[in-house]
């Protein structure tokens, strides 16, 4: 079995090539909103929600093709909302991956409307026949892929973050806020596997703890990296959470139990899928990656 950099490199390679074949660029002047979606898109990134996607999606045999398509749709959803994120009215932010956001490259105008078209192309990615030759599996995927993006996952938990800024927040309320904004879309990717692999309830229920826990993991390794990074490495701005006095899981937690906490729950994810035994070993080291990681 191949190792996990070389499966991210390759996944992300082939992800990058189904985005540029779906994200068409015209010669008309509303081919500018293609542009900026585009820019956003194809910018890079680590890749690892559809890195969930495929690598689920393989747990069941599921085709390749398909699977890239999901992921795909996935990575369209995420850069949505990161180029919603950085614009001036949420967090205001003007670099992104190494790079000036999608309102600071283009304008805010053009910027929202790239975030709503990718949204947008998403759901007609994964509505397509193409994605999977059952409507109800593709029916399946729409609704678990709106669940997360809406006011229960994704859009609510920026409400909560913006909200965030005024109140103080404790343990819980940072996890919820936490599980919607950013372990939504995460655990929607791993169940995507089991939908286009019309996998078991069991199966589902497997993935669906992977990614509880191994989101939480993952933001708090962001919290981390965002009081000990720097901002070439991690290729946005620091201590952005700190300056505006955020309650976060290092905020309240301090750095090491932080450290910590995020060990334990990539152990506690890496165990769900012992099930799966030698399938499942590329989700198990994505579990320790996330917490290990440096951008």
């Amino acid at each position: 079995m191949k190792d996990l950099k070389t499966a991210l490199s390759e996944n992300a390679e082939a992800v990058n090539r189904v985005l540029d074949d779906l994200l068409v660029l015209g010669d008309g002047p509303e081919s500018r909103v293609v542009e900026a979606m585009r820019y956003t898109a194809l910018s890079g990134g680590k890749r690892i929600r559809s890195f969930l996607v495929t690598a689920s999606a393989e747990l069941f045999n599921v085709d390749k093709g398909q699977a890239l398509r999901v992921a795909a749709a996935v990575e369209m959803i995420h850069c949505y909302s990161l180029i919603h994120d950085d614009l001036p009215a949420m967090d205001d932010d003007d670099l992104r991956r190494g790079n000036p956001t999608c309102h600071i490259q283009f304008d805010e105008a053009a910027a929202i409307l790239a975030g709503d078209a990718l949204l947008t192309k998403a759901f007609e990615v994964v509505a397509d026949g193409r994605t999977h030759d059952s409507a109800t599996v593709r029916a399946d995927l729409v609704l678990a892929l709106a669940k997360a993006s809406g006011d229960a996952g994704m859009v609510g938990g920026q409400m909560l973050d913006l909200v965030a800024e005024d109140h103080e927040l404790n343990m819980p309320e940072v996890t919820r806020l936490q599980r919607m904004k950013t372990g939504a879309l995460i655990a929607v990717s791993c169940e995507a596997g089991a939908i286009l692999g019309r996998a078991s309830e069991n199966a589902h229920h497997v993935l669906h703890t992977y990614a509880h826990d191994v989101g939480l993991a993952f933001q708090i390794a962001d919290d981390l990296l965002d009081v000990e990074g720097n901002e070439k490495d991690v290729g946005k701005k620091t201590g952005k959470d700190a300056a505006a006095g955020k309650a976060t899981f290092v905020s309240l937690l301090g750095v090491e139990r932080a450290r910590e906490q995020a060990r334990l729950l990539a152990e506690q994810a890496a165990s769900h899928l012992d099930i799966f035994e030698e399938k499942g070993k590329l989700l198990q080291d994505l579990a320790y990656f996330v917490v290990n990681r440096t951008t």
